[in-house]
C-alpha cells in the first residue's frame, strides 16, 4: 500500500476533512456519458436557458461524488465503504461553481468499525448546496485496530 494511503490509526468525533473542486463542462459531460443521465437541465444549454434555473446545472450525484472523494481519500480515508447516505439538495450547482465537500465525524461505534459523518457541500459563496449524513464501514487493519 502507498504510505500516504494507509488507513487512519484512530478516528475521533469532531474530526473534519474537505475536498474542493471546480465543476467543469467536462465533468458534466463525462458524468452524463458514464451514467446515461442526459437530462436537458444538464446537457442542453437552450433548454436550460428556458427552464427554472436559467442555465445548465450539474448533476446532483456528480456533486455528491465529492463527498465520496473526501471520505475515501481523507476521512475516514482509504478502505472506506458506504453503508448509507442521506442527502438534501438545497441549491443548484452551476458549471463553474467551486464546491467544497466537508465530512465531519459525528459518531464512532465502539463495537464495529462503523463511523457516522455529516456530509455537506458548499459553493464558493459558502452557501450549503447539499446537506447530508453518511454511515460508513472503515478498513480495520492491525494499524488501526483501536477504532
Amino acid at each position: 500500500m502507498i504510505p500516504d494511503m494507509q488507513p487512519r490509526a484512530r478516528i475521533e468525533v469532531g474530526e473534519k476533512a474537505s475536498f474542493t473542486k471546480t465543476i467543469t463542462e467536462t465533468d458534466v459531460i463525462l458524468f452524463a456519458g458514464s451514467t446515461g443521465d442526459m437530462n436537458p437541465f444538464h446537457i442542453n444549454e437552450e433548454y436550460a436557458k428556458q427552464a427554472r434555473f436559467g442555465k445548465r446545472i450539474a448533476h446532483g450525484m456528480l456533486v455528491t461524488g465529492l463527498i465520496s472523494a473526501v471520505m475515501g481519500m481523507k476521512l475516514p480515508g482509504p478502505g472506506t465503504i458506504y453503508l448509507r447516505q442521506e442527502l438534501d439538495f438545497r441549491q443548484p450547482v452551476y458549471i463553474g461553481d467551486t464546491i467544497t465537500a466537508v465530512a465531519e465525524v459525528l459518531h464512532v461505534r465502539a463495537d464495529k468499525p462503523i463511523v457516522t459523518l455529516s456530509t455537506n457541500c458548499y459553493n464558493q459563496d459558502n452557501a450549503i448546496v447539499v446537506e447530508g449524513k453518511a454511515v460508513v464501514l472503515v478498513d480495520r487493519t492491525p494499524a488501526n485496530a483501536h477504532l
